[in-house]
């Protein structure tokens, strides 16, 4: 009796690591989130969300076959390690793909940063489709973009095309090292604007409790003007240099669109030759994982076809 197969897609974020199974034509079979708690370190983010996903197909796809596991992580991931990846201590030294390997042995693996397989998701399927050359812009816990140009996603040499939090934020900053500056994602990020927060209102806000402050509150309203005043200004050099057709916004920060939306159209009207669209994301809260189960189902496609073939 032939098992059906199902592939496994993960998404490891700074705050939250989601996963889900679907079928070989993509449809979820399955799904199920849990907390990074980036503060217990790599190691242990990395086995809860293995523990998670064997419970996840045990009890959601018992008797299947897993044929690919796809994952989407922050940072440029690589079999030994994952790079640019600060959000989770040690998560940079974390021998990625071998670890995936070694808990899902025998089985197709793929592996993507997550904002491009955000990127390949809208491009496929959601608010990019059509448009070229396009920006996925990811405002989560931290910060980056990707750059859909020729039906595909651009990686670039390393890997780290539209990496704009390490973006230069002044004149003084030229020939000054990461280490000795502060990059664009140390004060526009999720996590930036809540350690801005605690430090200038002296309270742990969330960002959807700080953007919701602003409407009462002067300090807060101030933090928020300067956070989307300094993302602008990026996302407005960027289109300068790309010129895209459209640009697509998602990410945790995307549930304060109504606030952003008007500043970021504003800014590209006013200074873009040819101003983009501007919309956010159809899938503005998931698209890392949805995109991470594109290449899963990818991936799966070619392995059963050379299963046909043999």
């Amino acid at each position: 009796m032939t098992r059906s197969p199902v592939i496994l897609g993960l998404d490891f974020g700074g705050t939250k690591i989601a996963m889900a199974i679907c079928d070989q034509s993509g449809n979820r079979v399955a799904d199920t989130v849990l907390a990074t708690e980036a503060e217990a370190g790599a190691a242990s983010a990395f086995e809860r969300a293995i523990a998670a996903a064997r419970e996840l197909l045990l009890t959601a796809a018992p008797g299947a076959e897993l044929v690919a596991v796809a994952a989407a992580t922050f940072g440029i991931p690589f079999d030994d390690r994952v790079e640019l990846a600060p959000a989770i201590p040690g998560w940079e030294s974390l021998p990625f793909g071998h670890e995936l390997r070694a808990a899902f042995p025998d089985v197709r693996l793929c592996m993507a940063t997550d904002v491009k397989a955000a990127a390949l998701a809208e491009l496929r399927w959601g608010a990019l489709a059509g448009a070229d050359p396009a920006i996925y812009l990811n405002l989560g816990t931290g910060l980056a973009t990707a750059i859909v140009a020729g039906g595909k996603v651009v990686n670039g040499a390393h890997g780290a095309a539209g990496e704009i939090g390490y973006n230069l934020r002044e004149p003084a900053d030229v020939g000054r090292p990461n280490s000795e500056r502060l990059t664009l994602e140390d004060v526009v990020s999720g996590k930036a604007l809540a350690e801005i927060a605690r430090a200038e209102l002296g309270r742990r806000l969330s960002t959807a409790e700080l953007f919701d402050l602003a409407e009462t509150d002067d300090g807060a309203a101030r933090i928020v003007e300067s956070f989307i005043r300094e993302l602008a200004q990026h996302v407005v050099n960027l289109a300068v240099a790309v010129d895209p057709a459209r640009i697509a916004v998602g990410g945790g920060l995307a549930r304060s669109w109504s606030v952003l939306a008007p500043v970021l159209r504003g800014a590209l009207d006013a200074a873009v030759p040819y101003p983009p669209e501007l919309v956010l994301a159809a899938f503005p809260f998931d698209a890392p994982l949805i995109g991470a189960l594109a290449l899963g189902v990818e991936a799966a496609a070619a392995v059963l076809g050379e299963g046909a073939l043999r």
